[in-house]
């Protein structure tokens, strides 16, 4: 197989600034024309084949995305700019673009010829919806507005993008850090503190802090001074405040788009074309969700008070009878260790970076039938090659590939921090998978980023369970971009309604605590022993404790993201995000800070959508309780998932994917089994 040669080249990573922006602006420049051809067409002559605008679009996917890219991963602030402006410019022309009247009566002529000569019913299901997809976005789009208002409204858009922008690029390029003592670090593992960076101030030395996240947590969860640790949680917080104005732009131009276009918030407008259909199903969806978890997370927080209170008087400690923000990690991880004697620093040792990655890589490729080729040496070609060792390129193969037509896209992984990269976990559909002229096709190209743990002067690289939980939900989201075969780029991959798009991954994590697959996939970093079934089994244990607040934090989210695009007025949003979540997660803040700085999904293509992360939970565990959990590893299950879910991306409503799948509708059992039925009762 290593012989075999892709019948599509990878993209080449060797872009100047200058080439990154002349070449957006004569991909850009191409689009248009086939625009203006179509807008030429007389209206009695517009059909499925007179309007080519599919391919056209995603012809300007395969150059512009790989383009804007750059900006999250690059190491030179100049590609970063120019990318960054590539992506601006794309924005402005997608807005420009889909506010063309003579295009939209184009789409809207051809859909009715179609209907009325009888063409229609000869089309395919997925060219159809793809007419119906076409003419909404255009009424969407304000297109039945007056010419002056459609102008106000092309300026609005144009100017909410940039805001949007100009928001992510500051949380990309976020270079900030936080100073401690040893003294002050006490309790947090000695090889996360030999990781940091150390100076001397004064007479002392002090220990540099990143907020990113292999930095930051430890002192969360671990640091044995309170003090620290609110120091920590309030400058995480404080990060990005000079994304607050950007932020009160955003929502003060989605406001005014809103009410152009005739919705009555933003979060309708959002939601109408998502599996939940209206901002207030959103609504009604997190209170009563919030109404059943609030009994279990008061419980819950009584319990970890009484765990504070007695640490503060065994520390000599002063004690308020408060919990705040800054313990809810720390007592989350104490009480785990004392109830379950489960210690997640002895966890990680078993989770070495250099076995985890290619056994999940394994798992994912014996369940689903495919193959990875790594691409090493002079063929290798990635987006830095000063830090080429650290990502990491594939081509992907069906497992018995014998010729060309076997070929499944690329894959790039991007694992490890540094400075100016995005700073989470993320995957990018950077080229799409859909149909050429002359029965061929082109391949998709998926790329993760994500932060692990380096290597520290004392240990290899290691990840904690939560990392090895989303490293194995981001590959969810990689196959998904890999395994759909659509026949166009439109409906591709992970291209589905945003409140199902994680319930694929979501559903995946649950192989993170299956006790084979936990064997299958830890390898102590000395022994190479794997995990003990009684330390698996305390493992599992440990998934639902504290269950209640960890999903009333994930509602305090959604809850801030939906409150502020239903608002029809401004707000003093700092003051709204500190008391909303400590009436919502159960927590007190300390000084105000301006979190929502910070939320980068509120810009990110997650605005009024944030709830679609719990909302997804429930057909996540339905999939997972009905098809996989009689065992998760079998590859006959695995092509179900792939046959039904995964292959036809967005091509066809969800609900119908999921009913396919299932053998019936879906429905929330599953989900409230597991939240509530195998919630832990907090008691020592």
């Amino acid at each position: 197989m290593a012989s075999l040669i892709p019948p599509q080249a990878p993209p080449r990573w060797n872009h100047t600034p200058e080439e990154v922006l002349s070449i957006t602006k004569q991909a850009l420049a191409q689009n248009k024309a086939v625009s203006d051809k179509v807008a030429a067409v007389p209206e009695t002559e517009c059909n499925f084949e007179t309007l080519p605008l599919a391919n056209a679009e995603a012809e300007v996917l395969i150059i512009c995305e790989p383009l804007g890219f750059y900006q999250n991963v690059s190491i030179s602030k100049e590609l970063r700019d120019a990318s960054n402006q590539a992506e601006a410019l794309q924005r402005d022309f997608d807005v420009e673009e889909s506010m063309r009247p003579d295009v939209f009566k184009a789409k809207a002529a051809a859909e009715k010829n179609l209907r009325k000569s009888g063409a229609w019913e000869k089309l395919s299901d997925e060219q159809r919806r793809l007419v119906e997809k076409m003419v909404l976005d255009g009424k969407r789009a304000g297109l039945a507005l007056p010419e002056e208002e459609r102008e106000v409204l092309m300026k609005l858009k144009k100017e909410l993008s940039q805001a949007c922008l100009d928001f992510s690029k500051n949380f990309n390029e976020e270079n900030g850090y936080i100073s401690f003592t040893l003294e002050e670090l006490d309790g947090v593992p000695g090889d996360v503190v030999s990781g940091y960076t150390t100076r001397t101030e004064g007479s002392k030395k002090v220990y540099d802090i990143t907020f990113k996240t292999p930095d930051i947590f430890p002192i969360f969860k671990f640091a044995h001074n309170p003090a620290t640790r609110r120091s920590a949680q309030e400058g995480y917080e404080d990060r990005l405040k000079q994304n607050v104005p950007l932020l009160e732009k955003a929502l003060d131009l989605r406001r005014r788009i809103a009410a152009m276009l005739g919705y009555d918030t933003w979060a309708d407008y959002i939601t109408e074309v998502k599996m939940v259909k209206s901002g207030k199903n959103a609504e009604d969806f997190l209170d009563n969700l919030e109404a059943k978890l609030r009994p279990v997370g008061e419980k819950e927080r009584k319990i970890l008070l009484q765990l504070k209170k007695e640490e503060h008087e065994k520390r000599g400690l002063p004690f308020d009878g408060e919990f705040y923000i800054w313990d809810y990690r720390y007592y989350d991880r104490v009480y785990v260790e004392k109830t379950l004697n489960l210690d997640e620093s002895l966890v990680k040792e078993y989770f070495p970076v250099s076995v985890v990655v290619p056994t999940i890589l394994k798992i994912y490729q014996d369940l689903l039938g495919v193959k990875f080729i790594e691409i090493k040496d002079d063929n290798k070609d990635v987006w830095h090659p000063v830090f080429a060792l650290e990502v990491q390129q594939f081509a992907v193969w069906e497992k018995d590939a014998k010729n060309e037509s076997a070929f499944v896209g690329y894959c790039y992984l991007d694992l490890f921090p540094r400075s100016a990269k995005y700073s989470h976990a993320a995957v990018w559909g950077l080229l799409p998978g859909y149909e050429l002229p002359l029965g061929k096709r082109h391949y998709p190209l998926t790329a993760m980023v994500a932060n692990l743990a380096k290597p520290t002067p004392e240990r290899p690289a290691l990840m904690r369970h939560d990392d090895v939980t989303t490293f194995f939900h981001e590959m969810g989201h990689v196959f998904h971009g890999l395994l759909s075969r659509t026949r166009y780029a439109r409906f591709h991959g992970t291209s589905v309604a945003r409140d199902f798009v994680e319930a694929p991954s979501q559903m995946l994590e649950n192989w993170c605590w299956e006790p084979k697959v936990l064997e299958k996939m830890s390898s102590h970093y000395k022994t190479q022993e794997p995990l003990s079934p009684d330390l698996i089994d305390k493992m599992i244990k440990s998934r639902y404790v504290n269950v209640g607040l960890f999903y009333l934090r994930q509602l305090f989210f959604a809850k801030f993201d939906l409150k502020v695009h239903v608002d029809k007025e401004a707000a003093d949003y700092t003051k709204l995000w500190n008391d909303l979540r400590e009436s919502i997660s159960l927590v007190k803040g300390g000084k105000a800070q301006p979190g929502q700085g910070t939320f980068g999904h509120i810009v990110g293509g997650y605005d009024a959508g944030y709830y679609g992360y719990t909302y997804s939970l429930v057909f996540a565990a339905d999939m997972y309780a009905t098809v996989f959990k009689k065992d998760p590893l079998n590859p006959a299950l695995g092509k179900l998932y792939r046959d039904k879910i995964l292959l036809v991306g967005g091509s066809r409503d969800e609900t119908d994917s999921l009913e396919d799948f299932l053998g019936r509708s879906p429905n929330s059992d599953a989900f409230l089994e597991e939240i509530f039925g195998k919630a832990t009762t907090a008691s020592l």
